[in-house]
C-alpha cells in the first residue's frame, strides 16, 4: 500500500511506494520512520508480496464475518476453518514469497467466503431469521490478476484508517493481527498431528471478524488481545498434545552438534510430522538427518531419535542459514517459517513444504524422492568432525519429575532464582545482551530456555546445581506451554501465585509467534516480564505506557542491571 494514504504530513512516507510492513523486530528504523516501506522489506519480501499478503488477510476476514455468524448459529466448516488458519500462517515474516502463490491463494479465499456466506445465510433462515447483510471484507471484490489485486492493496493495509481511527487503536489492531498471524502457526502445526480445537478455530475467526470493522475502542481492543492470548494458550496446548501423542514425550537427550561422514540432508523449520517423513522415506538408504534450528529439540522426542540415522543438529538460528545452507553438503528442506532469500550456491538443493515458498525453488508435496535423489547427488560429510555434543528435552515431565529436588534446592537456599531466557534469534545488532544475561547469571540460578534464542549460549558450560544442569532447554517457542506448566505447578508447591516465585522471563522477539505468546502471559497474569531486543514498532508510547503500567512489561536494559533488578524483585 501506498503509505501516503495513512500519514500526508510525513514527507519520508509520502514517496510513490506500496509496500509497509512493520510486523517482524527486523522493521527498518529510515530517519526515524518506523517500519519496512519501498521496493523490498528487511525479510527480503517484495512490495507485490507484501500487497498480496495484505490482500489475502483481507479476504480472510471476510471468511471471519460469516464464520463467526454461522458458529453462533451452530453452523461450522472445519475445512473453512483449516483453510482460514493455513492462508494467515502463509503471511507470517519469512513463511512464503512467491506472489503467484498468494494470487491463487487469494481466490481460493474468496470460494471459501462465499461457501461461508451460504452457510451463514442458510443457517440464520433455519433458525427463521433474515440474514445480516455485512459490508467491508464480506463484499469486497477481489480482482481476477495480480495486476489487479495490487491496485486493491491499499484498502487492505495494516495502516488503512489511520486518520479515522488514531495510531494507538492502529497499533493495538496491529497487535491483534500478529498475534492471530502467530496463533495460526501454531495452531496449523496441531491441526497437521491430528489435534484442533473449536474454541482456537473460534477464536482466530472472531478477532478478524473485529478487524474487519472500524473498532477503535482501545480498552475493547485491549480484552481481545487478553482472549486472544487464553486462545493460543489453547493452540500450544492442542500442539502439545499433538507432538507428545505421536512422537513421545521428550526425554533428557545428548544431541551431537558436529558432522558425521556420509551423505546427508537437514531439515529446517518447526514442523515435527515433516521430520518423522523425512527419518521414515531415509531408512536404510544410508543418508544421514540432521536438525537445524527450530528443529533442533526433535533429538528429544521417544519416536524421532529413535532412528539411528538422525545424527543430531547442524548449525544454528534461521539467520545464520545463508552460510550454514551454503556449507552443508547435501539438500536443505525447510518446513515452515525462518526461510530468507536462498542464495545461488545452495538453491540447487533447498526444498520448501507445507506453507513455505520462494520463486523458483522446488515445492515438495507428498513425494520425498526428490530429497532423496538430492541427497545421493550431493557429497555428503566426508569424515567425522570433532565430538561436541549438548543436552536437550528438559519439557515440563522432566522438570517436574526431579520437582522435589528442585524445591529442596530452593528451600535450603541452593537455587536463589529461576531465569527463563528464551524467544526468537535475529540478525540486528542487541541481541548480544541474551547472550550476557546467561553467562553472568550467578551460579546459584537456573537458566531456563526455549526457542531458536538459545543458539546464543547453547554451547556454553553452566555446570551444573542442585545435581541438575543449570541450563535446561526446554524445547522450540511453542514450548512456551510447557514452561507455563512448570511454573504453576511450583507455585502450587510452593503455596503461592507464579509472580511470586522466584522466577524472572527475559524474552526476545522477533516474529508474530511471539507476539502470541507475549498475550498468552498477559492473559495468565504473567508481570514484569522483559522484553526486548527492542519493543515492537506497532506499539505507540501511549500502548507501551499501558503495558508498563498495567502488565509491567519492561524493555531489556544492561544485563547485568536486569540481573540485579531481578534477584531483588525490583520490577
Amino acid at each position: 500500500m501506498s503509505p501516503a494514504s495513512f500519514d500526508a504530513g510525513n514527507d519520508r512516507l509520502t514517496r510513490e511506494v506500496r509496500l509497509f510492513c512493520y510486523q517482524c523486530e527486523q522493521t527498518q528504523n529510515d530517519g526515524g520512520v518506523l517500519g519496512c516501506f519501498g521496493t523490498r522489506g528487511a525479510c527480503g519480501k517484495d512490495a507485490p508480496t507484501s500487497d498480496l499478503q495484505d490482500v489475502l488477510i483481507h479476504v480472510c476476514k471476510g471468511i471471519a464475518q460469516y464464520a463467526v455468524r454461522a458458529r453462533a448459529l451452530g453452523a461450522a466448516d472445519i475445512e473453512a476453518d483449516r483453510f482460514l488458519q493455513f492462508a494467515v500462517f502463509t503471511t507470517l515474516t519469512n513463511v512464503n514469497f512467491d506472489t503467484a502463490k498468494f494470487v491463487a491463494w487469494i481466490g481460493e479465499a474468496a470460494a471459501v467466503r462465499a461457501r461461508m456466506k451460504a452457510l451463514y445465510e442458510n443457517a440464520a433462515r433455519a433458525a427463521g431469521n433474515p440474514p445480516e447483510q455485512l459490508s467491508g471484507p464480506a463484499v469486497f471484490a477481489p480482482a481476477a490478476d495480480q495486476q489487479g489485486l495490487l491496485a486493491q492493496a491499499a484498502e487492505a493495509g495494516v495502516k488503512f484508517g489511520v486518520e479515522k481511527m488514531g495510531e494507538d487503536a492502529i497499533g493495538l489492531r496491529a497487535l491483534l493481527l500478529y498475534a492471530v498471524k502467530g496463533v495460526a502457526a501454531y495452531s496449523h502445526h496441531a491441526s497437521v498431528l491430528g489435534q484442533e480445537r473449536a474454541e482456537v478455530f473460534a477464536g482466530l475467526e472472531r478477532v478478524l471478524d473485529i478487524l474487519a470493522t472500524d473498532d477503535a475502542d482501545l480498552g475493547r481492543l485491549l480484552e481481545e488481545a487478553l482472549q486472544l492470548g487464553r486462545v493460543n494458550f489453547s493452540a500450544m496446548e492442542a500442539l502439545d498434545a499433538g507432538n507428545t501423542g505421536t512422537f513421545g514425550t521428550p526425554e533428557p537427550t545428548q544431541v551431537r552438534i558436529s558432522p558425521v561422514a556420509g551423505k546427508a540432508i537437514l531439515v529446517s523449520g518447526h514442523d515435527l510430522k515433516d521430520l518423522l517423513a523425512i527419518l521414515e522415506a531415509t531408512k536404510g538408504t544410508g543418508i544421514n538427518v540432521y536438525t537445524h534450528g527450530e528443529m533442533l529439540p526433535g533429538n528429544a522426542y521417544p519416536k524421532l531419535k529413535a532412528f539411528p540415522h538422525l545424527k543430531g543438529n547442524y548449525g544454528g538460528a534461521w539467520q545464520d542459514q545463508q552460510f550454514e545452507f551454503a556449507d552443508f553438503p547435501g539438500p536443505v528442506v525447510l518446513t515452515s517459517n525462518c526461510l530468507i532469500k536462498p542464495q545461488p550456491n545452495y538453491r540447487a538443493r533447498l526444498f520448501t513444504l507445507g506453507p513455505v515458498g520462494w520463486p523458483g525453488i522446488r515445492h515438495i508435496k507428498g513425494d520425498l524422492s526428490p530429497i532423496i535423489a538430492a541427497a545421493k547427488e550431493a557429497p555428503g560429510f566426508a569424515q567425522d568432525g570433532p565430538e561436541q555434543f549438548i543436552t536437550v528435552g528438559f519439557g515440563r515431565d522432566a522438570v517436574l519429575g526431579v520437582a522435589g529436588k528442585v524445591i529442596d534446592a530452593v528451600k535450603s537456599g541452593a537455587i536463589k532464582h529461576f531465569f527463563l531466557v528464551g524467544g526468537c534469534d535475529g540478525a540486528k545488532t542487541g541481541r548480544n545482551y541474551f547472550t550476557d544475561f546467561a553467562d553472568n547469571a550467578p551460579k546459584d540460578t537456573v537458566i531456563l530456555t526455549l526457542g531458536c534464542g538459545k543458539y546464543r549460549f547453547n554451547k556454553h558450560d553452566f555446570g551444573t546445581i542442585g545435581g541438575l544442569p543449570r541450563l535446561l532447554d526446554i524445547g522450540q517457542c511453542n514450548d512456551a506451554y510447557s514452561a507455563l506448566i512448570i511454573a504453576t505447578k511450583l507455585a502450587e508447591a510452593f503455596g503461592c501465585g507464579v509472580n511470586e516465585l522466584p522466577l524472572s522471563l527475559i524474552v526476545s522477539w522477533f516474529e508474530q509467534k511471539a507476539a502470541a505468546i507475549l498475550l498468552t502471559l498477559l492473559a495468565l497474569g504473567v508481570r514484569n516480564v522483559r522484553l526486548g531486543p527492542t519493543l515492537p514498532a506497532f506499539l505507540t508510547p501511549a500502548l507501551v505506557n499501558v503495558l508498563v503500567e498495567k502488565f509491567g512489561i519492561a524493555p531489556v536494559g544492561n544485563a547485568n542491571d536486569d540481573i540485579k533488578a531481578c534477584m531483588n524483585r525490583v520490577a
